[in-house]
């Protein structure tokens, strides 16, 4: 187990993040992530820490990725316990919040019609109306329950994992002792709104560039 490289990886950031659709370039907080295959995908199994926000997903001993995600904010809080997957939506949107006829709400509040959703891409249900999905990732918690993640981190997660994988979450893990300093934190508070256009099309559901999945060396 070469875990020395992943978490040296995990601390380096890239250049910035482009997300392009509909004409229109978006620069957001850059975000390097690596995540490792499993050999045995039936051994992966997702940590989430709600006191680090930190999310791990281990393959027996094997540490295949350790990203910063975002989680329910007090009144609204993720759920803990033991949980799989229960469904992978690539493309899923919102049936609350999202975008009326007007082009209003890009921000993603709620709106009396919602024409088209809030994207909530690489969809990974564990629970009845919670589950991981690309989000603007905070430093505090700042979500609805659900667990948000960069782009990077999401299409990463959603490649990991399959109905059935074990979801895992708790105030605190063995993880953030062993892994938690490595992982690079987060704020996109701060970073532009995206387009509607950009945020209504299916250009928003891109994977990232480059191997999604690495071999360990």
């Amino acid at each position: 187990m070469k875990l020395t490289r992943l978490l040296s990886l995990l601390a380096l950031a890239t250049g910035a993040a482009v997300l392009t659709g509909c004409g229109t370039t978006m620069h957001l907080t850059p975000y390097s992530v690596t995540a490792y295959k499993p050999h045995n995908p039936d051994k992966v199994v997702v940590k989430v820490s709600l006191s680090t926000q930190n999310v791990y997903v281990e393959e027996g001993d094997r540490l295949l990725m350790a990203v910063q995600g975002n989680v329910g904010k007090p009144g609204a809080s993720t759920p803990s316990g033991h949980f799989h997957v229960e469904e992978k939506i690539r493309e899923k949107r919102s049936g609350e919040y999202g975008f009326t006829h007007s082009g209003a709400s890009a921000d993603g509040s709620k709106g009396e019609h919602v024409d088209v959703g809030y994207p909530m891409a690489f969809w990974v249900g564990f629970a009845p109306a919670y589950g991981f999905h690309q989000g603007f990732v905070w430093s505090e918690p700042h979500t609805h329950g659900c667990i948000r993640l960069h782009m990077e981190a999401a299409a990463r997660l959603y490649a990991l994992v399959k109905i059935g994988t074990p979801v895992i979450i708790e105030h605190s893990l063995p993880e953030d002792s062993t892994y938690g300093s490595k992982v690079r934190k987060l704020d996109q508070r701060n970073d532009p709104n995206p387009p509607t256009s950009l945020l209504m099309s299916k250009a928003w559901f891109q994977d990232p560039k480059g191997p999604l999945l690495i071999d360990e060396q």
